[in-house]
């Protein structure tokens, strides 16, 4: 565990006494939330994560470097891209996936489009959200969200170079 990680948790801590003595009752009620949110999101979290290891297991680093790693050019670009745009996972298992595939042979830029397009392109969403806004507004949207991605890939790519 690094130093900013124990750092933060003592800040919760500090805050939460600070809640618990200010007001008891709304102090448990929000851990008791928090732990309800926390067996909700559990499972999917635990699946994410399995599949992930398997995928690292089984799959070499070679083979992650050469089709998403740093030298991988627009291919892997346009492969970061399409998985993240059909892919439906929520933020906070998507930058630790992130994180992985660096570890494993990815390229930063490459990782940089996957989350941009796993963030704001929603192929699998696009049905619901033309139910609301209509699919000419949730195409336009979702084809300049996609373009985008390409252009922070390119800006995390350019910084990376510096």
């Amino acid at each position: 565990m690094d130093l900013s990680t124990v750092i933060f948790y003592i800040i919760v801590l500090i805050l939460l006494g600070i809640s618990f003595f200010k007001d008891r009752k709304k102090t448990i009620e929000a851990l008791l939330k928090a732990w309800k949110s926390f067996i909700v999101l559990l499972p999917p979290f635990l699946t994410i994560i399995f599949l992930l290891g398997f995928m690292v297991v089984f799959i070499p680093e070679k083979t992650i470097a050469l089709y998403i790693g740093e030298k991988s050019g627009f291919l892997g670009f346009l492969i970061s891209s399409i998985v993240g745009a059909i892919t439906l996972i929520p933020g906070f298992v998507a930058f630790p996936m992130a994180k992985m595939l660096l570890e494993n042979g990815a390229g930063i830029a490459q990782m940089a489009v996957f989350i941009s397009t796993l963030m704001m392109v929603g192929i699998i969403t696009a049905p619901l959200e033309a139910s609301f806004f209509g699919w000419k507004a949730t195409m336009g949207r979702n084809l300049m969200a996609y373009f985008f991605s390409f252009v922070v890939g390119y800006v995390v790519w350019m910084v990376v170079r510096i």
